[in-house]
């Protein structure tokens, strides 16, 4: 095989690797009870003690919950939500709030 050939089917690959590890939105939403106290039922919070996680970045929202639960981000609430969260539970979540709609600038 040639090195461009290699190359692409390296990228492929990968390619199909991300599309099955991405989490499912319907059953994040399903999840997301818990969060719905401070993060809102669509992910626009109620209070602006707390931030939005509609739209945010999928890989954001799955890197700050992995951050909560293991205690490399320091925040009691977030860390006990985050401590029984398996890594579907955090794929799914981040898939449902990234997917909704998030604030917009009004004109």
């Amino acid at each position: 095989m040639k090195p461009a050939h290699t190359l692409a089917a390296a990228i492929a690959a990968a390619a199909c690797a991300t599309a099955f590890a991405s989490g499912n939105p319907e059953a994040g939403h399903k999840k997301s009870t818990p969060c719905q106290a401070c993060h809102g039922p669509n992910g626009i919070s109620v209070s602006p003690a707390f931030p939005n996680l509609a739209g945010q970045n999928v890989d954001y929202i799955q890197e700050a919950l992995r951050q909560y639960k293991d205690g490399r981000r320091a925040n009691p609430i977030m860390k006990g939500q985050a401590a029984n969260l398996s890594e579907r539970d955090i794929e799914d979540l981040a898939a449902y709030f990234s997917s909704q709609k998030g604030l917009e600038t009004k004109r």
